[in-house]
């Protein structure tokens, strides 16, 4: 019998790949944008249940604004709070498990090594503590869940950080970027990938831990050195390669502040559901490929 999942965020990032991948592991995934479901919405929540019926729920829906977070803390906290707990409350009054996403920014970035699960949540911006109430409102009100949290989202579609490189590359012949934030960008085909994963494993009860788990790509870099491998991507076929300055932080203030670790630790999710995980190098390479056109002869492995 087909799964039925149910994946909000239909429009976003993580939403679009979902999408992309009905019909693997025989699961049925409907993902909904929010002009169809606003999670924040318990009647709206209700009668998409009732007319889906879903055996499982992904949930990547979020205000990801992070520096408007700053002056619009009552909307991110409605979304990133509220509508986690709308959705699990109702995953909980239908006995249906959910998947729901987090990040990287429930750290305040200060440990020196990859972030456990287990770690303390410091975060330094309305995000991050908007996001982190979020997982308590799963936690508390729905016993079987998997908190997936991850980090540097970017895909080829949506705002982040590749598309803004090349858009602005694409115009100039250098730029600055910062070196002092750690981090593994992750390709939100990856993390649909992973959350699909999860939940064929917990639908076919081949899982039996929940909580949270930690994915983000292998390996890691810096906003800087994610910069310099796009455009050393990305030159082969635009023939330009802006030359691209390593700044700190204190060099490009922000509204909100970013944490200065965003390594997490994927030991625990490695363990209980052994998703495939590849190098952000491999990711990018694939991505990029199927931005411009171009197909790498080599694989797309890791340089």
């Amino acid at each position: 019998m087909t799964a039925r999942v149910l994946a909000t965020g239909g429009a976003g990032q993580v939403g679009q790949e979902l999408a992309r991948r009905d019909g693997v592991h025989g699961m049925s995934v409907t993902a909904l944008a929010r002009t169809d479901l606003d999670v924040t919405d318990e009647a709206a929540v209700r009668r998409a249940f009732e007319r889906h019926h879903p055996d499982i729920v992904i949930n990547p829906a979020a205000y990801t604004a992070v520096d408007r977070a700053e002056s619009d803390a009552e909307t991110a906290f409605a979304v990133n709070e509220g509508g986690a707990r709308v959705l699990a409350l109702a995953c909980a009054t239908r006995g249906i498990p959910l998947v729901h996403l987090s990040t990287d920014y429930v750290f305040d970035g200060t440990k020196p090594d990859p972030y456990l699960e287990t770690d303390p949540a410091s975060p330094l911006g309305t995000y991050g503590r908007s996001k982190h109430a979020g997982e308590e409102a799963v936690r508390a009100a729905l016993e079987h869940h998997v908190i997936l949290r991850t980090s540097w989202v970017y895909a080829a579609h949506g705002a982040n950080f590749l598309r803004t490189m090349l858009r602005v590359g694409s115009a100039r012949d250098s730029l600055e970027v910062v070196d002092d934030q750690h981090g593994a960008p992750t390709w939100a085909g990856d993390i649909a990938a992973a959350a699909l994963h999860i939940a064929d494993r917990i639908l076919n009860e081949r899982a039996t831990d929940w909580g949270i788990c930690h994915y983000t790509a292998r390996g890691s870099t810096t906003w800087h050195g994610f910069a310099r491998a796009i455009f050393d991507e990305a030159a082969a076929v635009t023939g330009r390669k802006p030359a691209v300055t390593a700044i700190p932080t204190s060099a490009w203030p922000t509204p909100a502040a970013r944490p200065a670790n965003s390594r997490l630790d994927c030991t625990r999710i490695d363990r209980l559901f052994a998703p495939e995980r590849p190098h952000w190098r491999a990711s990018l390479s694939q991505v990029l490929a199927g931005m411009l056109g171009t197909a790498r002869t080599d694989g797309g492995r890791p340089g």
